[in-house]
């Protein structure tokens, strides 16, 4: 706060002050301009929507409630897809949140907040839209985030010497000591997850050489619009299923494929299971979507459950999968090609799904032949990663398709219509 450089980069661990922070800067720069006969300009831009509408209604205009500011609000069409929250204040100063993209980041000369700027999809497109914006002299540019692996802008920005920005780094021990009430141990037990822990609390850049789907990949594809059943649009889905039934997750992962694009319509988890209530989910989401494929895994204890689900919706429509190296990397390949080539949408700001994702790694074993790891912790063994690379297997086929010929008909005798392939009925109707 105390911090006024024109070029400004926090990194803070989750849920240490971030947004709040700075977005009550925005508002005192706002009113310093105000009672000085000025006008400010501040933009904020968010990973999303949902993002944008936090930062404004938790952030700008809880400030200015606090300080019994007067403000007016508005909502307005920024193009045909996106939308963005104002903020105008009664001297003409306006504050305004939306999604970030090349196209929004290029459309205004302001001072500008990126929110979470590591998560931002084409973080270094969005830059080199954006910095031209803020080259007018006085402007100011603040950059915030936590992590989120190495491959985007803003571990660029963090990393940098001798450049101008001025940098804050605020780890979970830094803000406790500080005064915030948490309590670091029992958070560290919770998450789970060392990589978690160690990129949203302790700030570390992990290094991704080795993950199978990185945290940018990752982030690519999240939106908010996904994981969300009553989205369901009634058409063709995949499904897949990796099945537990003591220490891991059993989990159900459905893809509706919505033109070439697989959009994750839900993903249900369950721990310790029975097979019964294994069984009634999967018949559940049968029943509630058009299912045409479903892949389930068929290692070991996975054997009885396809069988059943088999008997139960056919065997054209469910597959078991068993998990041998071949069919591991197999599934691992088609999965990571469709996250590459941007085929599938996944749940935006998911912890656990992300950690999830990121946990499976690929090693070369001793011949040469490769494999896939994944430490097993209390959320699981990379269980919602298979479950998805399964729906994708599913999908791999394409829908299926009827062939058929058109067989006439005609008056005549039996042994003649069989001759010609018709159709034939006596009297009875029997064919």
């Amino acid at each position: 706060m105390r911090d006024h450089s024109r070029f400004k980069i926090a990194m803070f661990a989750r849920q240490c002050g971030k947004t709040f922070t700075s977005t009550l800067e925005i508002v005192l720069d706002c009113l310093e301009a105000e009672a000085a006969g000025r006008r400010e300009r501040w933009v904020i831009l968010s990973r999303g929507e949902r993002q944008a509408r936090e930062a404004m209604n938790e952030g700008i205009k809880l400030h200015l409630k606090a300080m019994q500011r007067g403000f007016k609000e508005l909502e307005i069409d920024f193009d045909a897809n996106t939308k963005a929250l104002e903020v105008e204040l009664p001297g003409g100063s306006r504050i305004t949140a939306l999604p970030a993209n090349p196209d929004t980041a290029r459309g205004f000369s302001a001072n500008v907040l990126l929110d979470e700027f590591a998560f931002h999809q084409d973080s270094r497109a969005i830059w080199k839209a954006l910095f031209p914006v803020i080259s007018k002299p006085g402007l100011k540019l603040r950059v915030i985030s936590t992590p989120n692996g190495k491959g985007n802008r803003f571990y660029d920005l963090m990393t940098g010497h001798d450049d101008g920005w001025s940098r804050h780094v605020t780890d979970i021990y830094t803000a406790v000591a500080d005064g915030l009430p948490r309590d670091i141990e029992e958070l560290r037990r919770g998450a789970g997850d060392d990589d978690l822990w160690a990129q949203e609390f302790e700030l570390k850049w992990l290094d991704e050489a080795s993950a199978w789907l990185d945290f940018e990949l990752i982030n690519s594809v999240e939106d908010d619009n996904a994981g969300r059943p009553e989205l369901y649009t009634g058409g063709p889905c995949y499904v897949g299923v990796d099945i537990a039934a003591r220490n891991d997750l059993f989990v159900i992962w459905v893809d509706e494929m919505v033109g070439d694009v697989a959009w994750c319509r839900e993903i249900i988890t369950k721990k310790r299971a029975t097979f019964a209530e294994q069984d009634a989910l999967l018949d559940d989401v049968f029943a509630r979507y058009r299912v045409l494929r479903c892949c389930m895994d068929q290692t070991g204890m996975g054997e009885k459950p396809v069988e059943d689900a088999q008997r139960r919706h056919g065997s054209t429509r469910v597959e078991g999968v068993l998990f041998t190296a071949a069919n591991k990397l197999t599934l691992a390949t088609q999965g990571k090609e469709a996250f590459e080539d941007r085929k599938t949408r996944i749940p935006a700001g998911d912890n656990a799904l992300r950690a999830d994702l990121h946990k499976l790694k690929k090693v070369t074993g001793p011949t040469g032949t490769p494999r896939f790891l994944a430490d097993s912790d209390s959320s699981g063994h990379a269980d919602r990663t298979w479950a998805k690379f399964l729906a994708t297997n599913a999908a791999s086929s394409g829908q299926e398709v009827i062939d058929y010929r058109r067989i006439t008909h005609h008056t005549t005798d039996r042994s003649t219509a069989i001759t010609r392939g018709a159709g034939w009925r006596n009297k009875k109707g029997i064919w």
